[in-house]
């Protein structure tokens, strides 16, 4: 904690590129997630639609990134109400520098894929807090507790 945000640029649902610089000033929730469309990621992408205003109320801005296409997620959004901000990182390269993209197990077999993590980065830029292996049920209510402490 406390280290500088990797750095990075890319392409959101519409294929504009977005940059972490861009948020200076502002809180950002940076969460890695596997899949869209698949339940668990569903889940969390619409627990934080649901409390966006009380992020935003804090000056926090939520943004959402996976492997997944741009293309794919305009249907996430539209399918679901989605108000995050959904990148897309294709060539894992944003994955890597988080450490998000590990070996994983399932049913025996071996696979890299993102292992379900979040990141609070104060407005200067720094990772203030992180959540790795995330569990989707109450972790939205954990990042608001934690962004409130942080801004008391």
């Amino acid at each position: 904690m406390g280290e500088k945000a990797p750095e990075f640029c890319l392409p959101d649902e519409k294929g504009k590129e977005i940059c972490l610089k861009d948020f200076r000033g502002k809180w950002v929730v940076l969460y890695f997630y596997p899949k869209d469309n698949t339940s668990g990621c569903t889940m969390e992408a619409v627990n934080f639609t649901e409390h966006i205003d009380e992020f935003e109320k804090m000056n926090a801005m939520v943004i959402g990134v996976s492997p997944d296409p741009p293309k794919s997620h305009i249907r996430f959004m539209e399918k679901h109400g989605l108000k995050v901000k959904l990148l897309s990182d294709e060539s894992h390269e944003v994955l890597q520098k988080y450490r998000v993209w590990q070996l994983k197990k399932m049913y025996g077999r071996e696979y890299y894929g993102v292992v379900r993590s979040t990141f609070l980065i104060s407005p200067d830029g720094e990772i203030v807090y992180e959540w790795r292996k995330v569990k989707v049920k109450g972790h939205v209510e954990e990042v608001l507790k934690k962004l409130e402490e942080l801004n008391e």
